[in-house]
């Protein structure tokens, strides 16, 4: 039976612990900062949670089935290699990004200087126009991990349409 939905929502969501003495990659840039991601991969929040909001748009297993954290081969991995997978499986299924909006949920470093470069490496990596891609950078207040700098956060919605 084919799908003949013309357009299919996604929610991703990732949080990772921020330690000392780790490098801090948010969609697909590195942040000077002194604390960095604590993950199996990379760590990056952003792509991680793309790529379960275009798997859940799609209706497919999500990041962790895929590239499961016990799994050795993705230890340190490039967190570009999931999108890379994520967008083939879209256009796969007939697919592309109607638009994608990203929450970055970071008490510091401020996210500003560095939104025009995620927003490029999101929509080079997804095949779309700049203008189909936004993202914002919110604070906790100094409330729970995230607010305390000890946590990043990222919340992702897409609406993926059919292609042609």
């Amino acid at each position: 039976m084919t799908d003949h939905t013309p357009t299919r929502v996604g929610h991703g969501f990732d949080l990772h612990r921020l330690e000392p003495g780790l490098r801090l990659i948010v969609g697909g840039v590195h942040i000077e900062h002194d604390h960095g991601c604590a993950a199996h991969s990379d760590g990056d929040v952003v792509y991680h949670a793309v790529v379960d909001a275009v798997l859940g748009a799609l209706g497919q297993d999500d990041i962790g089935q895929l590239f499961p954290d016990n799994d050795p081969k993705w230890k340190g991995a490039d967190s570009r290699i999931f999108m890379e997978e994520a967008t083939r499986r879209m256009r796969a299924a007939g697919y592309r990004v109607g638009n994608l909006d990203v929450t970055v949920v970071l008490q510091r470093p401020k996210l500003s200087p560095h939104k025009a470069a995620i927003k490029q490496n999101l929509a080079t990596l997804l095949g779309c126009d700049l203008s189909r891609v936004n993202i914002k950078g919110k604070t906790h207040e100094r409330v729970d991990a995230i607010g305390e700098g000890r946590a990043i956060g990222c919340h992702v919605v897409v609406l993926i349409e059919k292609s042609g």
